[in-house]
């Protein structure tokens, strides 16, 4: 059995069904939040250091996250915190009354960095809904293209994004005892990386100068390149479509690919060694940074890269494709795994407004799955987008995203998600390039350039926080290059067995009835897309973004969402302040970025009893997360 908090139970073959005797079954009770005023007074009466953090935006490319904090100085502590989702996009309400077909191309704007993995999410909510099985090659090109938006991804996250905050220029202005420990102390891996000291790293990590910052911005063109061999263009491809791709592939068209992702051979082996060295250090520095971005490991993931051989595009055979994928779907609920059915993932699934800027919806449509198991009335099928934009109240709304749960808890989405199930469900297909051991994922990378071959092993960490999301994200590369040479050679096959075609066609029924989900994941994890068609129309379009899992404000019972947790769990080890004018707050914007949020951020610094406001540029990228 693997819900605890919703009114469903399986019987001997698996099936899902509602418990018996529960008159309201998916009834529940809002709390409203806590009044944060009267507690707050009361701490600023025994501590003057009681500081405002506002974080808008919290990224370092573009979107729109704000992030409020309250902290006590005084005591190293965060008292209060809100995510604030600042911008609607509404794809679902531009959808809603199109033809099928266009859902993939326009919905992939639905972010301007990652936009292939939504058009890819949405051809496959449309291959379920109406029956098209791609060919192999098809399959196996697509997932190509999705490990190439991931080579991309990852560098960028940790050495532009999220690596600034562990470079010289920050650990200096914040820490700056952590700096003097750095320069003399040695870097375990220099034989892969080079550097003979944390300090040489740092400095290197700088932004805008520094040659790892650099390096990663020229190792994100290379993917990109390789993208583009296959797909055309990025980031909105027009060659994803329900069935395949549209792209003609030729020998020659791989061999040019292979030659790019060949220069991650020696990069994913530097990436993983700089930063367990970095992580490591600063363990060993101060216990505390254990704890900072420290939650419970929760997390879902759909699973990614089909196996050309098993998936059908059938939510009747979900189960079996969605365990046969190169990276195995599940849920992980304070670090056990509970399942890893796509069935039970979807079946689980819901998402909450009440404190977001919607109104409730009231049809519920469809009370089962295609299989017959139970659906709650908000669940992404039965929901409906309607945005009531309002003023921000902390006890009610005061963001544009929605709260998605499972099993009525909510849950965090990462590239690290798809590590740490993968490792721990022994369900991985034969590869010779990786393999699940139950509490590892060891990773063969072949030999590059300068290094030679190395067996790279990812344990499950003992603690789930800020440094092992991007510790996670770094083995993440090493891990996506490898399921890229699994399907390259698969590719290769296919061909000498005389494979062709890489799309199946199709036509759009002008009379009927269908559902259909595309169970995916995007840079940041977790993505579904969640369509409906009614007589060759989309009569609803429901979207589910990392974004929207990790920023979500508190449940409708109170429960702060991921970001909110891991902030109100991170203690300030910041020591370079004297008082609010000078805090940097660097010890929650590591706990915020580890998840890579996909939104930027300012952030304004107010200190009860004070005129000073200090204001901070920490800006991702463009996601929707409505």
């Amino acid at each position: 059995m693997c819900f605890e908090h919703l009114p469903i139970e399986f019987d001997e073959n698996g099936k899902a069904h509602l418990k018996e005797g529960i008159k309201n079954p998916y009834e529940y009770q809002t709390r409203t939040l806590e009044q944060r005023q009267a507690a707050l007074r009361e701490i600023a009466a025994k501590n003057g250091q009681l500081a405002d953090v506002d974080f808008d935006p919290v990224t370092r490319v573009a979107g729109a996250l704000a992030f409020h904090s309250t902290v006590d100085l005084g005591e190293g502590k965060v008292l209060e915190t809100n995510a604030m989702a600042t911008l609607f996009r509404g794809y679902e309400v531009i959808l809603r009354g199109r033809d099928p077909r266009d859902a993939a191309f326009i919905s992939s704007r639905a972010c301007g960095v990652c936009g292939g993995v939504h058009s890819t999410a949405s051809a496959l909510s449309i291959e379920m809904a109406l029956g098209i099985k791609p060919p192999p090659l098809g399959v196996v090109v697509r997932n190509l293209l999705l490990s190439c938006e991931y080579l991309y991804d990852n560098p960028l996250h940790l050495f532009v994004l999220s690596g600034p905050d562990f470079s010289e220029s920050l650990v200096k202005a914040t820490n700056p005892e952590i700096w003097d420990k750095a320069v003399d102390s040695a870097a375990p891996g220099k034989d892969i990386h080079g550097y003979g000291t944390i300090g040489e790293i740092m400095t290197d990590l700088n932004p805008l100068t520094g040659k790892l910052y650099l390096e990663a911005l020229q190792m994100t063109r290379v993917a990109r390149e390789a993208y583009v061999l296959l797909g055309g263009k990025y980031p909105h491809p027009e060659t994803i479509i329900p069935g395949g791709v549209t792209t003609t592939i030729t020998t020659s068209t791989f061999n040019e690919f292979y030659l790019r992702i060949q220069e991650f051979f020696d990069y994913a082996k530097k990436c993983v060694a700089i930063w367990d060295d970095v992580f490591d250090f600063f363990y060993e520095c101060d216990p505390k940074y254990r704890d900072v971005g420290r939650i419970p490991a929760t997390m879902v993931d759909l699973g990614q890269w089909d196996h050309e051989d098993y998936y059908d595009a059938t939510y009747e055979n979900c189960n079996a494709w969605g365990e046969k994928r190169w990276s195995t779907p599940g849920v992980v609920v304070d670090g056990k795994l509970v399942t890893t059915r796509l069935t039970d993932i979807n079946v689980g699934l819901e998402e909450f407004i009440e404190h977001s800027y919607y109104e409730q919806w009231e049809d519920y449509p469809f009370k089962t799955d295609p299989l017959g198991n139970p659906l709650s009335p908000n669940h992404p099928w039965n929901k409906t987008t309607i945005p009531r934009p309002g003023a921000q109240n902390w006890k009610e709304r005061y963001s544009w995203s929605t709260t998605p749960t499972w099993d009525r808890q909510t849950f965090e989405a990462g590239a690290y998600a798809r590590v740490y199930i993968s490792a721990l469900a022994q369900k991985i297909p034969h590869s010779e390039y990786f393999q699940s051991t139950g509490h590892s994922l060891v990773l063969n990378i072949p030999e590059g350039a300068a290094l030679p071959a190395q067996r790279l092993e990812w344990e499950v960490p003992e603690v789930w926080n800020a440094f092992e999301r991007n510790r996670a994200r770094a083995y993440a590369v090493a891990f996506n290059l490898l399921v890229t040479m699994e399907n390259l050679v698969r590719a290769f096959d296919l061909q000498k067995q005389g494979e062709t075609q890489v799309a199946t066609p199709f036509e759009i029924p002008s009379k009927g009835h269908d559902i259909g989900v595309g169970f995916w994941g995007a840079g940041r994890g977790f993505l579904t897309h969640h369509c409906e068609i009614k007589d060759g129309l989309l009569a609803n379009y429901q979207i589910v973004t990392p974004s929207t899992v990790n920023a979500c404000p508190a449940t409708p019972w109170g429960e702060h969402g991921p970001y909110e947790r891991a902030v109100l769990n991170t203690p300030i080890i910041e020591t370079a302040f004297k008082d609010e004018s000078d805090f940097q707050g660097i010890d929650i914007l590591r706990a915020l970025r580890s998840f890579d949020p996909c939104m930027p951020c300012t952030t304004h610094v107010m200190v009860e009893g004070s005129d000073k406001v200090v204001t901070r540029e920490v800006t991702t990228c463009a996601c929707g997360i409505d």
